[in-house]
């Protein structure tokens, strides 16, 4: 009997202390941050309806789920929860949310409120700097590529990931790694001009850049280079139209700029382009999207549609029968996720008929979602999914961004004539005269936020020389188109001009003639600013023409008769306080061309590294570019010498090290870009009468000597040969170091046996 009592006690209390202790909470595995990312994203994908995983592919606008104030984002709205649901979205974008709190809040009810707790990736454009009010602007890629200077490219894109990520937002849409050998297409000013090289060393600078030393930091942001691919040189120079292009010519110049992306910068997104290449629409190519990018180079982040592009397949390509067809066909293709291109109910109806249908696997939906399932976890958004909301007081706009800012505005800055010494202005000029309403733009560069404001040319002139000099200002032509108006303006600028000592006349373009959308026919100035500065002229005062612009200008008339040309592009916040420093000789310029200038649109396709049969021989012109790539003056002058080439000999896996010396022997300090071309003598396939292969800067004193040392990799030496395989072959290469492209100094060879 006390043996049962006991029992029973005993039963007694294990029982009470079973309801009594709490049951151990089990981790799911994909919210086990210690698991390794493809298991989580495994466990996490086995656990999703076919609903939530065609949601995670959709992309949402800011307004749907935020109160906007214009362009930004000030609180999350009512509507959130609506489309957000309890099975999630994607991404939203054109948030741009004016505090952490708002990409918080938004994060906050995705994680917290939806049934598996996905969160949101907030993807915003950031080309030159977060398009977001208040960010640091850099120049535009245009001017990057002009400073031949990837160190502080990639300072530039370290701030940029900063202020973003500080934001809430953790993907940016960038870079434009396109190679624009039609200066008439208008998106030519985000790019890093026309060489390959250049391209490449300046993307994977800002990629790194951008997404820092781990993505799921705080001072990082997953980039995505666009336009995938061979999107630089559209048919007439028109956005989205057509691309005529063979398959080694794409791999040895476009493709090879996202393949160094990839590889040496390790960008976890993609966007594929609106164009066709060879009569396939790019969101539809298997070959580009799977074959070549994840199969060949490796890359395991996303592919995003540029905005509407899968669509165009539907409404413009007439390659799909319909909305299913079309998604069908882009994401069979390796695609993964919308941008705004259908609305969300037809996007889920068409994707679940594509499925339906079988024209649509549930394996390339289970691939779709595992690659944005993917970086949303290497984001580290499920482990630390809100942002520390005094970090933005912190990182925006901070002294140290501004003064990266200014460097690349000065260093991208390229003198291209300098007849007679009329720059720098000297101590013998006192008075100057400012011409053209260019001169009073604060236009930052093409997707900055249009509500903030650069230094104007005309204000930045006045702050810089202070009481030395008299500067006066006329426009010399306005918006008002009638003869007696414009008589009247164009009298007012030559008066002043003819009371000045020198006159600098702003020419280029309005933000009307350039940027996304805004192709050109020709590419001349236009007749106000032609009437302006021949008038100008003929005053006989020392001029100087000050170029504001996206891309190059057809100036041959300015070339000709005016002595001195400053090439600016758009330089961002700090933009006009460079051009100052330059026009003022408080800065040397040493900013280099990283695109040629056309004669004319009849030279059109015109760069530098061309096959050895492009000749652009014409009865009736110059067969020369107007100013060729890497060209760019200095108010010194640089003496080459003594070109070493270690390896006289290689084998076809080795590399060649080259140096030369460089001398200032001019009067006053300043910086060279030495370049170093290389010449496939003979091959089985043609190849570019030179192509870019090296470059350095080097800060020389006057009467001071320096080297630039280069180091050639034999991955440099290779060429797509007749069986489509990418080798090196045995044979001469031809080593030009020079100033610029044209502006050759010193010759040599190697050879490759």
């Amino acid at each position: 009997m006390k043996r049962k009592n006991a029992f029973v006690s005993v039963l007694l209390v294990t029982t009470f202390c079973s309801f009594n202790t709490p049951k151990p909470i089990v981790k799911l595995p994909y919210k086990d941050a210690s698991l390794p990312v493809e298991k989580r994203v495994a466990d996490l994908l086995g656990r999703m309806t076919t609903t939530e995983k065609i949601r995670q592919l959709d992309m949402y606008w800011g307004k749907e789920v935020a109160n906007m104030q214009g362009h930004e984002a000030a609180s999350i709205s009512d509507s959130a929860r609506i489309y957000i649901g309890t099975e999630g979205i994607g991404s939203v974008h054109d948030l741009y949310p004016l505090t952490a709190e708002v990409s918080n809040d938004i994060q906050r009810y995705a994680v917290e409120k939806t049934r598996l707790g996905i969160p949101v990736l907030f993807i915003e454009e950031g080309l030159h700097g977060y398009e977001g009010l208040g960010s640091t602007t850099f120049p535009s890629p245009m001017a990057l590529a002009g400073a031949w200077d990837t160190t502080n490219v990639h300072k530039a894109g370290r701030v940029i990931g900063t202020e973003m990520r500080a934001h809430g937002v953790n993907m940016v849409l960038g870079p434009v790694l396109c190679l624009p050998r039609d200066p008439r297409w208008g998106r030519v000013e985000e790019t890093y001009g026309e060489d390959r090289f250049l391209s490449a060393a300046n993307g994977v600078a800002m990629v790194k850049g951008l997404q820092g030393n781990k993505l799921s930091d705080h001072n990082a942001v997953l980039s995505e280079p666009k336009h995938f691919a061979v999107h630089g040189i559209p048919e007439a120079g028109s956005n989205m139209a057509p691309v005529n292009m063979g398959e080694r010519e794409a791999r040895s110049s476009f493709l090879y700029v996202f393949e160094k992306a990839v590889k040496e910068g390790k960008a976890m997104g993609m966007m594929a382009a609106y164009s066709e290449i060879d009569g396939i629409p790019c969101v539809d190519n298997k070959w580009l999207l799977k074959d070549v990018l994840r199969g060949e180079w490796g890359f395991k982040g996303f592919v995003l549609s540029d905005l509407g592009a899968m669509k165009m397949s539907l409404i413009n390509h007439n390659t799909a029968t319909d909305v299913s067809d079309a998604l069908a066909q882009s994401f069979t293709a390796g695609m993964d996720m919308q941008f705004y291109d259908f609305p969300h109910v037809p996007f889920e109806k068409a994707m679940n008929k594509a499925l339906a249908d079988k024209k649509l696997s549930m394996a390339d939906l289970n691939r779709a979602v595992s690659n944005v399932l993917r970086v949303k976890f290497m984001l580290g958004l499920f482990d630390h999914p809100y942002i520390d909301t005094d970090l933005l007081q912190k990182v925006n706009q901070t002294e140290e961004s501004r003064k990266v800012a200014l460097k690349l505005a000065q260093e991208g800055i390229s003198l291209l004539k300098n007849e007679n010494n009329v720059l720098p202005l000297g101590p013998n000029v006192h008075s100057v005269a400012v011409v053209g309403p260019l001169a009073e733009s604060t236009y930052l560069g093409g997707y900055a936020n249009k509500q903030g404001k650069g230094v104007a040319i005309l204000d930045a002139l006045k702050q810089k020389s202070g009481n030395d000099l008299d500067i006066k200002f006329e426009p010399g032509y306005t918006g008002d188109t009638s003869a007696v108006k414009q008589s009247e303006n164009l009298e007012k600028a030559i008066s002043m001009v003819n009371q000045s000592d020198v006159a600098v006349v702003v020419l280029g373009e309005d933000i009307n003639e350039v940027g996304e959308g805004k192709d050109r026919a020709n590419l001349d100035l236009n007749k106000q600013q032609s009437r302006l500065i021949e008038a100008v002229y003929k005053t006989g005062k020392p001029t100087v023409v000050v170029l504001f612009n996206g891309r190059p200008l057809c100036i041959n008339w300015v070339a000709k008769k005016i002595p001195a040309i400053v090439e600016s592009w758009f330089l961002g916040e700090t933009g006009g306080l460079a051009i100052a420093d330059v026009l003022l000789g408080k800065v040397n310029p040493s900013g280099k061309l990283p695109m040629s200038f056309p004669r004319s649109v009849g030279q059109i396709p015109y760069y530098y590294d061309h096959k050895p049969t492009s000749r652009h021989v014409y009865v009736d012109q110059d067969t020369s570019a107007l100013f060729p790539f890497g060209h760019g003056l200095s108010y010194t002058k640089f003496e080459y010498s003594d070109l070493k080439i270690a390896q006289k000999q290689i084998p076809l896996n080795g590399s060649v090290d080259v140096s030369v010396t460089i001398k200032n022997i001019g009067k006053v300090e300043g910086e060279e870009v030495a370049q170093l071309y290389l010449r496939d003598v003979i091959a089985s396939v043609t190849t570019p009468v030179k192509s870019l292969k090296g470059f350095k800067r080097i800060n020389l004193k006057p009467g001071e000597s320096g080297t630039a040392q280069f180091k050639i990799d034999n991955k440099e030496l290779m060429l797509w040969n007749r069986q489509m395989k990418q080798v090196v072959e045995p044979g001469e290469f031809k080593v030009m170091v020079g100033s610029s492209s044209e502006d050759i100094r010193l010759k040599g060879s190697f050879y490759v046996k």
